[in-house]
């Protein structure tokens, strides 16, 4: 067995190398059919060569007429495409044009309008400039190159366009379709195309890809029992009822252990109380000084929670706002700050920025609760900028840079306005007032306190004049000093707060916002490089609801909701997002109905106790320990080779890329069993479905279809399956449960399960 597993490992390891874009596509239902279909490139007749003018031809050429023609680099080209809808709606931006040249260099060429062709109905044309709006490559190299759209998550076919002249040493190798003009009644691409011609029928019941997609998008993975209640209720009812349901579980309540001294052999509020070693001390340290007991509630909620919106949203934003330990020391002060995030994330994002700022942990960890009037510090000042709203230059709407006259971004502030800003968060720190009655509730003896929120010291805060943010419709730019003599602690005190709430509304009030907030979203939920007219719908969404007590909850939805998200198919290659590890997991546990290794210990029988984050920590992700401000990866990372945004790439390396496939080795095949005191159930998967599928057909094909509709969304490809295949039947028929397992490895371990899509 081991050295079957040691074989099946490096088989697939160099595969798990190279998870760029799976070839998966997935079904939708929502209510009613929201699919969009396939748009189709008119080509030439009988030709794959693109039907194609130069745009300042286009009201004079006769398309059936048309030839196929070489472009001038960095001319106006316009396309013809068909097979769209809604296409008003959605604008340019809603469009990318990819390129191939005959070295295999990838290129985006820019889209600058789209509209009705007005001469045949239900064409349109788009209108690209042959210029690399990316920028990676060196120009492409004369002759024909290979050319594509992309709109909604879907692929068109592939044609041919001529660059500086046609021909060339371009193989297209069938990659290419023709779709002339004389057949345009016909050319209409199935909304369902996965690759298979009865892609419904592989699928399975109507739109299942799609609602296993949003149990991926909106929860931590898809699990049988909630694909069966959305399937009931319907994919807008299930999202209304998550918005209502009370956060934390109510049988899985936030961990809750008093404050301790920051000194952990403190023997009065320490942990020094206990002999050093026992199981006393251990249980002390763990529990107060470590963040397990957070880790392990937040794997019990992914794993089991009800309100899985609220908890993934919850983890999303605790990837914008960051603090980490080991800064912040002790698990309660952790939970405190998470507590804000799940309090405001169907919430009003001005609030969450107020809670945000006055919390200790948040205090702590960029050093406001240290700063004050006579030791000004930045670093909070700077990533509520930078990080948290704003961002380093100016953005349109959509989320794209404005630019200057010389086509530089336009930076959204400089030194002098972070100098004014860290005037504003002087003068804070941990909670002191004592007493059943004081501000403090929580305050404990020997402790600092980092439940309640940061106190001001008046004495502490710069009480001159501050300039803040200017931008178009600005209303607070300037703070003013406070009026003398300014002597009393009660008007230093009022001021100091007054002048907080104009910084940061003068923050929220920033036109970059929405989009940077929106684009943030969109990333962690649904897909790492999303187009500038997605980013600009929810934008707009954020913006009508600034004084929305329920802001988040609009925006959340907008997200969830929009075409791009949802959809019977996404062929689009880059379109999705590499898992991140703990989403990796946690999506493969709810698949296979996660258990425990045992039935008794703590948790609810037969569940895992959520002792799992050591498990994904070597892949680059341990909850709660980002390793900076940055969060473990930045969204704005481009995997390198390529032109496409992958914010979760920046932490796949070759050694994260091996302990995905050791991780999969181990649950795939052991599980985490018991280990006594941390560990009391253990984890593990439950097979037995699978198992009876396997003992049906000694050919394991119908697991391979069993596989591929619970992992897959039913979109396995013929190739993945002929490769895997093998394997799994080279086991005895008579050894359902290796069989299984192995099966589940390497289908885990597969490009095209790595890419969320």
């Amino acid at each position: 067995m081991a050295s079957r597993n040691s074989q099946l490992r490096r088989w697939f390891s160099l595969a798990a190398l190279v998870v760029l874009a799976a070839a998966s596509s997935l079904a939708q239902e929502i209510d009613p059919d929201p699919n969009s279909p396939t748009p189709v490139l008119l080509t030439v007749e009988n030709s794959t060569s693109a039907l194609a003018v130069s745009g300042s031809r286009l009201g004079r050429t006769n398309l059936r007429r048309v030839e196929p023609l070489a472009f001038r680099p960095g001319s106006t080209v316009t396309l013809f495409v068909t097979n769209l809808i809604s296409v008003k709606e959605d604008g340019p931006t809603a469009f990318r044009v990819y390129a191939e040249d005959a070295k295999g260099h990838a290129y985006r060429f820019p889209v600058l309008d789209i509209s009705d062709s007005s001469v045949y109905p239900g064409v349109w044309t788009i209108t690209i400039k042959l210029t690399d709006d990316v920028g990676y490559w060196e120009p492409p190299t004369d002759g024909d190159i290979i050319v594509y759209l992309t709109w909604r998550g879907l692929v068109s076919n592939r044609v041919k366009l001529g660059y500086g002249s046609t021909g060339g040493q371009l193989k297209e190798n069938g990659r290419t379709t023709a779709a002339p003009l004389s057949k345009l009644s016909t050319l209409t691409m199935s909304k369902n195309t996965s690759g298979n011609e009865d892609s419904l029928a592989t699928v399975g019941y109507r739109w299942s890809g799609d609602r296993a997609r949003l149990l991926e998008q909106a929860a931590f993975g898809f699990s049988p029992l909630d694909d069966n209640y959305v399937r009931r209720i319907g994919l807008r009812s299930w999202l209304n009822q998550q918005f209502e349901m009370p956060y934390p579980s109510v049988n899985n309540p936030y961990p809750d252990f008093p404050l301790k001294s920051t000194n952990t052999a403190d023997v009065t509020a320490g942990c020094g109380m206990f002999t050093n070693p026992s199981p006393e001390y251990s249980a002390c340290i763990r529990d107060h000084y470590s963040m397990y007991p957070l880790q392990t509630w937040f794997f019990r909620e992914a794993l089991y929670g009800q309100p899985q919106l609220h908890h993934r949203v919850s983890w999303s934003l605790s990837q914008i706002w960051v603090i980490a330990a080991p800064d912040t020391q002790q698990s309660s002060w952790m939970t405190t700050y998470y507590q804000i995030l799940g309090k405001h994330a169907f919430g009003n994002w001005r609030n969450l920025m107020y809670d945000m700022t006055l919390n200790p942990g948040m205090g702590n960890y960029l050093d406001m609760i240290r700063s004050t009037r006579t030791n000004p510090n930045e670093n909070y000042p700077r990533e509520v900028l930078q990080l948290f709203n704003v961002g380093l230059f100016l953005l349109n709407q959509d989320g794209t840079l404005q630019l200057d006259g010389q086509g530089n971004p336009v930076p959204t502030y400089d030194q002098n306005v972070v100098n004014n800003f860290t005037k504003v968060f002087t003068g804070w720190r941990d909670c002191r007032a004592a007493g059943p009655t004081a501000a403090c509730p929580n305050i404990t003896l020997g402790a600092p306190d980092y439940k309640d929120p940061m106190e001001l010291v008046p004495g502490n805060h710069d009480l001159t004049a501050k300039t803040l943010l200017t931008y178009p419709g600005s209303t607070t730019t300037n703070i003013a000093a406070c009026p003398a003599p300014c002597t009393d602690n009660a008007i230093r005190t009022t001021y100091a707060y007054n002048s907080l709430n104009q910084a940061l509304d003068n923050i929220y009030n920033h036109p970059n916002v929405a989009p940077f907030v929106s684009k943030l979203l969109i990333q962690h939920l649904v897909t790492s490089d999303p187009t500038p007219a997605y980013v600009g719908r929810v934008s707009s969404v954020f913006n009508a609801n600034r004084t929305n007590a329920l802001q988040m909850r609009e925006v959340v939805k907008a997200i969830l909701l929009d075409p791009e998200a949802r959809g019977d198919v996404k062929t689009d290659p880059r379109y999705g997002k590499l898992r991140e590890p703990v989403q990796l997991l946690t999506n493969v546990l709810r698949e296979f109905e996660v258990g425990g290794a045992s039935a008794s210990g703590q948790p609810p029988a037969g569940q895992s106790d959520g002792v799992i984050d050591a498990s994904v920590s070597p892949l680059g992700q341990s909850t709660f320990n980002a390793p900076t401000v940055f969060n473990f990866y930045q969204p704005n990372y481009i995997v390198p080779g390529t032109t496409i945004l992958g914010p979760e790439f920046g932490i796949y390396t070759t050694g994260t890329a091996i302990g995905r496939t050791n991780l999969f080795a181990t649950f795939a095949f052991n599980g985490l069993g018991v280990a006594l005191p941390n560990r009391p159930t253990g984890t593990k998967i439950n097979v037995t479905e699978a198992q009876s599928v396997a003992a049906l057909d000694p050919t394991c094909n119908q697991l391979m279809t069993y596989l591929s509709l619970r992992m897959l969304h039913g979109t396995m490809s013929p190739q993945m399956r002929s490769a895997i295949l093998p394997a799994v039947t080279a086991i005895s028929a008579a050894n359902t449960l290796q069989r299984v397992q192995t099966a589940i490895y390497l289908v885990a371990t597969s490009s095209q399960f790595q890419v969320q899509r």
